[in-house]
């Protein structure tokens, strides 16, 4: 495993040796002749002038990032390597890599890949992660859209365009392999990929031919300290009946609160008349320590054919697959203050507030919400996507493509969980909710006067086995797309070329999950085998006063031996059992648009552009479990995008777009679904869809200018606003239900989505690619790529209730930043090209931002913050010879620690996140 030395003597070795190495080369030129061979730019230099040109080049405006060369995408995945784009920020840091991809702030990104609309079983998108960059050429983030683009996307389109055999003179192999390893699982783990193609002259014309395979497996350890929900308690003052110390009953006082409770010294609560001081606390301290393993198989085939000069035709096929399980130790410990040993123990204090900080607590004798957990999770998907096509030149001035389209996804999961509890509780837990840097700390001591040794948690005679979770998925979804596109030059004043087109798609989803359920077996740990135990070690790596091992329930060994444990608490195998129907969905779209290509003179200057409009309908047959019904919608999306040249490197543009979103088709499912009541509080949770849900509009200005003042360097800047309506949200009411474990009706707090927000994002972004000329001989090849975006976002969030009579009535409105959304972003990559060396140290940051609102039944305050979030990365490769390359990576170098909040920082932190650093070698040969 590399240590943090290892790692600090790994990048001096790079950063000396590439230096050395330059001023080697620039001796060697001093003493060459005059006469020398002129090298064509290449690496990183020549990725970024192809990014270059494509901004310049393309009307709408779009950023890019371009492979260095076949198969070399020196990062993890694409989501890493889009993180240095302008306007793109990265999130969900987890599992080994980086997850979500928002642009300009704006989580909902359309993706495709070679235009054509990718997803996932029943979703409307598919994880950007999940593509492997080996299979890449490039991809293009189009933050504006032309009407022949779809219209779906708030945030923009990510274009992921594959490699094919026409892109290449003849032919080409190419192997690529990585050795990458996460510091806090020690393992090395391969990614690999190869690429075959060629092209012939035959009888019947050109023909081409191209494979490309690519697989990744990743092991994984992410592991997290958590400080529970924030609750009121009774001072040691409580009123009648109450006890000290005692949590406040939730008819006193309300959860879910924007804001949350007031939070000053003395603050209090009415209590039947009684004006009665409270104090602000967690119910618990919990630790996650998650092991995982996953891999991505993924194949791009690519058929080409030119019979003649005026038609070409293409087949290609895209298989994308994903593999995933994981193990997961968890530890809960509850720490309600009403279980004090001592009531003259003290509570530390937030001065100036009512928020306990630390203390300590006694466990009672019940094992109510203290416990271990042993959870398996495990999840594939496999994608499918075929498409057939041709393109013809009916004439010099008419160009006609067609497409038609077939993709099927496949996703299942499997839960499979069992917990254990202590056998006695009565230790003592010293607790600190945060002792520095906004991470909490737990020791358990042990009690002397009991026969168990309660801070001995790692043994297996303090443990008894527990309920039983066993859960299983199942989602598909499949889309036929035919589509045709005409290219007409014209004459038609200041009309140069029309654009039409149509596109059908039928698209279906289907749902399913089934459970099984079981009893309590409560036997001690160390009556069973010992493969039904797990210890975990090293946990937090030291970084939290935490214990750093404990045992649970062994997660694997209960998933693979499930039969005989679900026989165990008496019941039959799930897999016998008929899966139950959440939704089919059959959605049919049809699309339709037209756009025209202008261009003419203003002042001497060359102004041209593009405006169009898209009409786009769906209908939807949907059948729930129980019910069944219809919906449908239109939208009318028109386009205009307008660029003056100002001067033959000087651009600026103007665009008016129109972008929806239309639901998810879990979302339009009304089926209640009964949360549980693990929290201990008066109310449980419940949810439901929303089959009315209707899409969601974004009216889009932008205007943008662009420098390119040298053939690889550039500066740029761009304003923007989006105006959003029908943001979904969702809603939340109390009612009372009786839910299919309740024995009477009991009160729930019910959510369900409605389009009841709207919203601004405003802001600018500035980016540059800048390599400086005539640097001495050994710094020559040092360059810099760095952008900026400034966010001003504004979301209005109506909440409902429901009064005595049943009714729904608006209970208020707030008006908030959007989520997801950091005011602040920046990322800075140096970079370095001398000859067969090139390097890149690239830093990104982002500025804290609110995640999503915390579960209303029990969050107070509800808005959940992440701080802000950063990661330095390095990579490096070197030309050993005209076809071997070999190269270093590492991510993640400053060890960064992932955490959230409610709401105030100081006071209320919440998730701590560890989170591997990753290095790689690897190589690759192309021939």
């Amino acid at each position: 495993m590399f240590k943090r030395k290892q790692l600090a003597t790994a990048v001096i070795f790079a950063l000396g040796s590439t230096l050395l190495y330059a001023q080697e080369a620039d001796n060697a030129q001093e003493e060459a002749p005059e006469d020398v061979e002129v090298i064509e730019v290449s690496g990183i230099r020549a990725s970024l002038n192809k990014a270059i040109n494509i901004k310049r080049q393309n009307l709408q405006i779009v950023d890019a990032i371009v492979a260095e060369d076949i198969g070399k995408f020196p990062d993890n995945n694409v989501v890493e390597a889009l993180q240095r784009v302008t306007g793109v920020q990265v999130t969900d840091r987890t599992s080994g890599e980086v997850n979500t991809v928002t642009i300009r702030g704006l989580s909902d990104v359309t993706t495709t890949v070679n235009g054509r609309n990718i997803f996932t079983s029943t979703g409307r998108s598919i994880a950007l992660a999940d593509i492997p960059a080996a299979l890449l050429e490039s991809a293009s983030v189009y933050k504006t859209r032309s009407a022949s683009q779809l219209g779906s996307g708030l945030a923009g389109q990510i274009d992921v365009t594959t490699q094919r055999p026409f892109n290449f003179e003849g032919s080409q192999i190419v192997f690529a392999a990585r050795g990458i390893e996460q510091e806090q699982v020690g393992d090395l783990d391969p990614n690999i990929s190869f690429l075959a193609s060629n092209r012939w002259n035959t009888d019947i014309g050109e023909f081409g031919a191209l494979i490309n395979v690519a697989y990744a497996r990743t092991r994984f350890r992410d592991q997290r300290v958590t400080a529970g929900a924030m609750l009121p308690y009774f001072t040691k003052n409580a009123p009648e009946p109450y006890d000290m110390l005692s949590r406040v009953p939730g008819e006193f006082w309300t959860a879910g609160l924007e804001e949350g409770l007031p939070f000053a010294a003395g603050s209090t609560l009415d209590i039947n008349g009684v004006d009665a001081e409270y104090y602000l606390s967690r119910d618990a301290i919990f630790g996650i320590d998650s092991y995982g393993d996953r891999e991505r198989p993924a194949v791009s085939v690519s058929f080409q054919w030119a019979p003649n000069d005026w038609s070409e035709y293409l087949f290609e096929a895209f298989y994308n697959g994903f593999r995933t399980d994981n193990q997961t130790a968890m530890i809960f410990k509850n720490v309600e203050h009403a279980r004090l040993l001592d009531p003259t123990t003290p509570l530390h204090i937030y001065e100036g507030t009512n928020i306990v900080k630390a203390g300590s607590s006694r466990d009672s004798t019940t094992t109510a919400n203290s416990f271990t957990s042993g959870d398996y999770f495990h999840g594939e998907t496999d994608g499918y996507l075929y498409a057939l096509g041709g393109t013809w030149d009916f004439t010099d001035d008419l160009r006609v493509k067609s497409e038609l389209i077939y993709q099927t996804s496949e996703y299942s999961n499997m839960f499979f969980a069992m917990r254990g509890v202590p056998v006695s509780l009565q230790g003592r837990l010293d607790f600190d909710f945060n002792a520095g840097g906004g991470i909490p700390s737990l020791e358990i001591v042990d009690n002397p006067e009991t026969a168990i040794d309660e801070s001995a948690i790692t043994s297996r005679d303090i443990w008894r086995t527990d309920q039983l979770y066993d859960n299983n998925y199942l989602g598909e979804g499949d889309a036929l797309t035919f589509k045709i596109d005409a290219e007409q030059y014209v004459s038609w004043g200041i009309i140069e070329k029309i654009g039409y087109g149509l596109r059908y798609d039928r698209r279906t989803a289907q749902d399913y999950d089934y459970a099984g359920t079981g009893g309590n077996i409560a036997t001690i740990l160390s009556e069973l085998p010992e493969g039904l135990t797990f210890i975990n070690k090293d946990f937090f790596d030291g970084n939290a006063n935490f214990p750093d091992s404990w045992a649970s329930i062994d997660a694997r060994y209960i998933a693979n031996n499930r039969q005989d444990i679900r026989a165990l608490h008496g019941y039959e195998d799930v897999t016998d059992q008929t899966p139950e129907l959440n939704f089919d969905i059959e959605e049919i779209s049809q699309e339709a648009y037209v756009e025209a290509d202008f261009s003419t003179q203003l002042g001497g200057k060359t102004v041209d552009g593009q405006i169009g409009v898209r009409v786009e309908s769906a209908e939807r047959d949907m059948l729930f479990a129980g019910t069944s019904g219809e919906g449908s919608s239109t939208s009318v999306l028109p386009s205009l995008v307008v660029r003056y040249h100002l001067m033959d490197d000087l651009l600026a543009r103007f665009a008016y777009t129109e972008t929806v979103r239309r639901p998810g088709f879990a979302s339009l499912n009304p089926t209640i679904n009964y949360g549980s009541n693990l929290t201990g509080l008066d109310l449980k949770s419940a949810g439901q869809g929303n089959p009315d849900l209707g899409p969601v509009e974004s009216t889009n200005f932008d205007l943008s200018l662009e420098w390119y003042f040298a053939p690889q360097s550039s500066v740029y800047a761009a304003w923007f606003k989006r105006d959003i309506e029908g943001f979904v949200f969702d809603q939340r009411r109390r009612v009372t239900m009786q839910g299919p474990n309740d024995e009477q009706p009991t009160d729930y707090i019910l959510t369900q989505p409605g389009n009841t927000s709207d919203g601004t994002l405003e802001g600018w972004e500035f980016g540059a690619v800048y390599f400086p000329e005539g640097l001495p001989d050994m710094l020559d090849g040092l360059g810099v790529q760095a952008s900026y975006t400034l966010l001003d976002s504004n979301q209005i969030v109506r909440e409902y209730d429901v009064n005595d009579q049943g009714e729904i009535f608006l209970s208020s409105v707030l008006e908030r930043s959007m989520f997801g959304v950091s005011d602040n972003s920046y990322s800075v990559v140096a970079i370095y090209e001398k000859d067969d060396f090139d390097m890149r140290l690239s830093y990104v940051w982002r500025e804290d931002f609110i995640n999503h609102y915390g579960s209303a039944t029990f969050a107070n305050p509800r808005a959940v913050y992440r701080r802000p979030e950063q990661s330095l990365n390095f990579q490096m490769s070197y030309d050993v010879s005209e076809n071997l390359m070999v190269t270093f990576d590492a991510t993640n170098l400053t060890d960064e620690i992932y955490q959230t909040y409610y709401q105030y920082p100081d006071t209320n932190n919440l998730d701590s996140n560890l989170i591997s650093r990753t290095f790689a070698v690897g190589m690759r040969y192309r021939m």
